[in-house]
């Protein structure tokens, strides 16, 4: 999947006064406005290809959502398997939930919150892209995901910057399990609660509610904003990840989705940023799964649900 960006064109209306200064006051605006705008133009910032303001005619009222989310309802109704939702819209915030507090396995959606600290860490000026870790196999070892299973060697160091592309696009567990260690699951789980976390590693488990993913990818939303360079860069990984069966299913391959999938037995979960004409944020978990493809495609289908509902908007 590639860049999924939407471009905007500016629109510039001619003024008709009366008498000549009039009009030749106003051409000369115009002509000034219109080289500024070019100018404007050239120079803008990448972020805002990403957080274009909304379309012509779209409205940022608040929409209602109760019809969406009895769809929503209804179908996961139909599965037999268990589910936490949360929903929001990113125009005029209006959220929904199902299940949303209910403490479910995080799998490694827990994966972004480590990166995203890892980021704030830089941006604060407390690390460097080019710091390094050592691998340690008998703390960093996982026969699961990634490519460092069997390229890692005792010994062998990688850059943050290295281990944090492969935790996102490849959801490799030692280059997390590396970085985890290397920033401290305390910190972690601390900076997790500053941005409204509810339900951090209670009691040591690697549990999360529909909820609080809502709440993160929000800090991801917020971050990208504020801090482009690293925020874009995190967006395209979350945006350009091997794992594209859930949230990005059944969404126009036009269209960008950041996210991040996460699955162990019997789990299937997703969440993420959809870049449609009203961007929103999605997060599904999901327990009791049968068969993995399976779940993902009902998290697919519930993507592309919500996605054609705020397209009709």
């Amino acid at each position: 999947m590639g860049y999924r960006l939407r471009y905007r064109l500016k629109w510039f209306r001619q003024r008709r006064g009366f008498g000549a200064r009039a009009i030749t006051l106003l051409a000369v605006t115009g002509i000034l406005a219109f080289l500024s705008g070019c100018n404007q133009q050239v120079n803008e910032d990448p972020i805002k290809k990403l957080f274009p303001p909304p379309s012509n005619g779209i409205s940022i009222g608040q929409p209602d959502y109760a019809p969406l989310r009895k769809q929503v309802e209804d179908y996961i109704a139909t599965k037999n398997a268990k589910y936490g939702i949360y929903f929001k819209d990113l125009n005029s915030s209006a959220a929904f939930g199902i299940n949303e507090t209910t403490p479910m396995k995080a799998a490694s959606t827990n994966k972004v919150l480590t990166v995203l600290y890892l980021n704030q860490r830089i941006v604060d000026g407390k690390l460097s892209w080019w710091n390094r870790v050592t691998y340690h196999g008998n703390l960093d070892y996982s026969s699961e995901g990634g490519i460092l299973q069997v390229d890692a060697e005792e010994g062998q160091s990688y850059s943050l910057r290295v281990l944090a592309n492969l935790s996102i696009t490849l959801s490799d567990n030692i280059a997390h399990n590396m970085l985890f260690r290397y920033l401290g699951k305390d910190n972690i789980a601390r900076y997790m609660e500053s941005l409204g976390g509810q339900t951090v590693y209670p009691g040591g488990q690697n549990l999360t509610t529909a909820r609080d993913l809502g709440v993160y990818m929000q800090a991801v939303w917020d971050f990208a904003k504020k801090n482009p360079e690293p925020g874009n860069r995190l967006i395209d990984d979350l945006a350009n990840t091997i794992w594209d069966y859930g949230l990005p299913g059944l969404i126009p391959d036009q269209v960008q989705v950041a996210h991040k999938e996460g699955q162990i037995r019997a789990v299937a979960n997703d969440y993420g940023i959809v870049y449609g004409l009203r961007p929103f944020i999605l997060a599904v978990l999901s327990d009791g799964i049968l068969d993995i493809n399976q779940g993902f495609s009902y998290i697919a289908e519930i993507s592309k649900m919500i996605y054609d509902y705020q397209q009709k908007l």
